[in-house]
């Protein structure tokens, strides 16, 4: 065996014991390819197709590690403050007049302000759900007929 088998064969350890310590699949995929690379040597095979196979078994196993890596890791953002109500439906407690800064709905356990801009008026009862928050205000729209949603 050349010097190259024991090229790779550290170089692969180096690398995969390096993903150890990281994170996101970053150094795996290329001591993959550095073993793959002294499988090469092993058999006997061209220094200049080690390379050529440390390179194209690295890329492919970058692209499909960092896919499941993606999927594996992946947390959507978690709504913090008032960003929280986005999406949340609630119930109407005081008449909201289209246009005008009065009118409340109920979102769980909290009172707010709301408006419901381009709708006719919303009286008490309605059940909105949260477009985005305003400052202070609501805005929201009357939730579709037949639909019930978490909130």
């Amino acid at each position: 065996m050349e010097i190259w088998f024991w090229v790779w064969v550290l170089l692969a350890a180096i690398l995969i014991i390096g993903e150890i310590f990281t994170a996101g699949f970053f150094l795996l995929p290329f001591g993959i390819g550095a073993a793959a690379a002294a499988l090469l040597e092993f058999l006997g095979v061209s220094v200049g197709w080690q390379w050529a196979a440390f390179v194209f078994v690295s890329a492919a196993m970058l692209v499909l590690l960092r896919r499941y890596g993606d999927r594996l890791t992946f947390e959507p953002p978690m709504r913090t403050g008032v960003d929280r109500l986005v999406g949340k439906t609630g119930t109407v407690i005081e008449e909201i007049v289209n246009d005008s800064p009065v009118g409340m709905v109920r979102i769980e356990r909290e009172e707010w302000r709301a408006d419901s801009p381009g709708h006719d008026n919303l009286p008490v009862g309605t059940r909105v759900v949260v477009d985005r928050v305003d400052g202070t205000h609501l805005i929201v729209h009357p939730e579709p007929p037949g639909q019930t949603t978490a909130g």
